[in-house]
């Protein structure tokens, strides 16, 4: 686990649920917009998280010797925007394996699962699913 995913979990916990979810919005406006090198494979829908109800696309490529995480989720989807920005912050600069030992119980660890409805929930723990699958990829190559 990075230390910034480490700092973010420890804000989450700490906070009430209310709170919690004041923080994901707060989030949800940090994400950074897609690099426009990247608009034209979100359009062809490449890096879709297909298991996801918002259209959400993720991009993580090799960056000064750690990953970093590119994305696109919908200002209208809040919640998983904010999330989003969470993973980014969380991984970014880390090494490949270490963004692929993402844990898999995030949204526990955040105490969002009680929070959060079944349909997200199974959405956001599918962004955790494809990002892990891509760093191991990158820590493979």
């Amino acid at each position: 686990m990075t230390d910034a995913l480490a700092r973010i979990i420890h804000r989450f916990r700490t906070a009430d649920r209310q709170t919690r979810l004041e923080l994901l919005l707060d989030y949800s406006k940090r994400l950074p917009p897609l690099p426009a090198h990247l608009i034209a494979a979100r359009d062809q829908g490449l890096n879709r998280v297909h298991e996801c109800q918002s259209p959400v696309y993720l991009y993580l490529v090799p960056e000064n010797g750690g990953v970093r995480l590119y994305a696109d989720a919908p200002r209208e989807a809040p919640t998983v925007r904010g999330f989003v920005s969470v993973l980014e912050r969380a991984i970014q600069g880390a090494p490949a394996a270490e963004a692929a030992a993402l844990p898999p119980d995030l949204l526990e660890q955040l105490g969002l699962a009680e929070a959060l409805g079944m349909t997200r929930m199974q959405g956001l723990t599918a962004i955790v699913g494809q990002i892990r699958r891509m760093a191991a990829e990158l820590a493979r190559s």
